[in-house]
């Protein structure tokens, strides 16, 4: 019992035993680790919406897609070490797997390093460039912001270790570094942004650091979390060494890390800035609060609270895609073609059904959900921000069938290394389509009391149409079977390790 308990903290070979049942051991877990993580910004926005105000929920909002803007680099090494890892250990190639880690350690500090400085240089720039207009909701997400981007190299480097240990099949130990850590953050949102009149525990009070607590908190929760998955990918030893030799890096690996995650960072960074300009005219949509007067923050504060719901709601369909990933990354490696075909089937049916679950779910409860994220006994517009919020939501469900076909096949076109024809299909739906969609509905729509600046319902009839032809581009490029061409490891040849130089 006790060894098969440990088998769990373990590498798990996905190159053998029952598809659905190695994807599942694997992909469970990691939702679970996928909620853990999303709860930090969840957490964050809870926090000061409820303790705060709605103008802080709006600015915790504004401020995200600035963070994925300039997150995209760390994102795009960690995507072509997440598959390199995938596939050099189900080819069980030692040699080439510490190589690649140690490489995307090195690459990593540099990145983020990069990132922090930068970011922290145009905070204020950007804030102005997205409409944030308000003087309050501007001075919280440049709090935010400054204490999210000093996180930069701790959140960083957690995302690489943690891809690696799930290249390599583990998903149980990253779990449970995340539930820990994001109970810390909970426990220390609360500390560090309630008053001494919110939290008075003994000697316990509340610092009352406002917005920025609720960064710094986060900040302390994912340094730690990336030291803990540090020393576990050391006791690893068995199928990856890392030390000086192992840390420098080698041109072969870098130029593979970046043609694989290179079109994936394009991508991110497209869909940011494309983020970015929708937030834009998120900012722009006036809407009238309960004293009458022409408000600029109840929809973004209302975009927020659905964003957050949508955001868990999106966490199953996320974590079979990514077991999908490893698991073709693995079979591909080993030379297992079937088992790919298998796998992508079967996160297919798993994820229509669920979605299916939770298009009732969310139009069921959706006004409850969105409550967990506004006060409505102290903020005098809850009310209006759960009206809207209910109605964006039951034109956003829709999106999760569209969402199942694009996160198959692009768990199994990432597993094979093939990213570049998927960021294509995304920046032509969502630069090429949606952004100039939204704009067009919400600024053709017709003019009222009630929408003086349109009608912010174009922000979601946008996505739901352009998330629908990506879906069918997305499946069919996966149908045509070119992905099968870029794979990493060959059989019957045998390619030397060299430095490329």
């Amino acid at each position: 019992m006790f060894q098969k308990f440990k088998s769990l903290f373990g590498a798990q070979d996905m190159t053998v035993g029952k598809p659905l049942g190695v994807m599942m051991r694997f992909a469970i877990p990691l939702l679970f680790g996928n909620i853990a993580q999303l709860m930090y910004n969840i957490v964050d926005s809870m926090v000061v919406g409820r303790m705060i105000n709605s103008n802080a929920l709006a600015a915790v909002g504004a401020s995200a897609p600035i963070q994925q803007l300039f997150f995209v680099f760390f994102m795009a090494v960690g995507t072509g070490v997440s598959v390199m890892v995938a596939q050099y250990f189900g080819a069980k190639d030692k040699e080439r797997l510490s190589q690649t880690i140690g490489g995307a350690m090195t690459l990593t500090f540099i990145v983020t390093a990069f990132v922090t400085v930068i970011g922290i240089i145009f905070t204020s720039p950007i804030l102005r460039l997205t409409n944030v207009t308000d003087p309050e909701m501007f001075r919280f997400a440049k709090d935010y912001l400054f204490w999210t981007f000093v996180g930069t190299i701790g959140q960083g480097y957690y995302n690489i270790l943690s891809g690696i240990l799930r290249g390599m099949g583990e998903s149980i130990f990253p779990l449970f570094v995340l539930i820990g850590t994001a109970i810390l953050n909970v426990l220390l949102d609360i500390w560090m942004v309630a008053t001494p009149e919110q939290l008075s525990f003994g000697p316990i009070v509340g610092l009352n650091w406002g917005v920025a607590g609720a960064a710094i908190a986060t900040t302390v929760c994912q340094y730690l979390s990336a030291f803990v998955c540090f020393i576990r990918l050391r006791q690893l030893n068995e199928y990856a060494v890392i030390n000086r030799d192992t840390l420098r890096p080698r041109k072969i690996i870098v130029l593979q890390i970046v043609r694989i995650g290179i079109p994936s960072g394009i991508q991110q960074a497209v869909l940011s800035m494309s983020s970015l300009l929708v937030q834009s005219l998120i900012n722009s949509i006036a809407i009238i609060d309960a004293a009458g007067m022409v408000s600029y923050t109840i929809f973004a504060a209302c975009n927020v609270a659905v964003s957050k719901v949508d955001n868990i709601a999106m966490l199953p369909n996320q974590a079979f895609s990514m077991a999908g990933s490893t698991f073709a990354g693995q079979n591909i490696g080993a030379g297992k073609m079937d088992r790919v075909r298998k796998g992508f089937n079967i996160i297919l049916l798993t994820s229509l059904a669920v979605s299916a679950v939770l298009i009732v779910v969310i139009s069921i409860w959706g006004g409850n959900l969105m409550e967990l994220f506004i006060d409505v006994n102290r903020d005098p517009n809850a009310s209006i921000i759960i009206k809207y919020g209910v109605q964006m939501q039951r034109i956003m469900v829709w999106c999760y069938i569209a969402m199942s076909f694009t996160q198959a096949s692009s768990g199994v076109l990432r597993g094979a290394g093939d990213t570049f024809p998927v960021m294509i299909i995304t920046i032509i739906g969502t630069v090429g389509m949606r952004m100039p969609m939204a704009y067009l509905m919400v600024h053709l729509s017709k003019k009222t009391a009630e929408f003086p600046a349109g009608n912010p319902s174009g922000v979601y009839w946008s996505m739901l149409i352009c998330f629908s032809l990506v879906a069918g581009a997305c499946a069919l490029y996966y149908k045509m079977g070119k992905w099968k061409d870029k794979v990493l490891v060959r059989h019957n040849t045998k390619e030397p390790i060299t430095d490329g130089e």
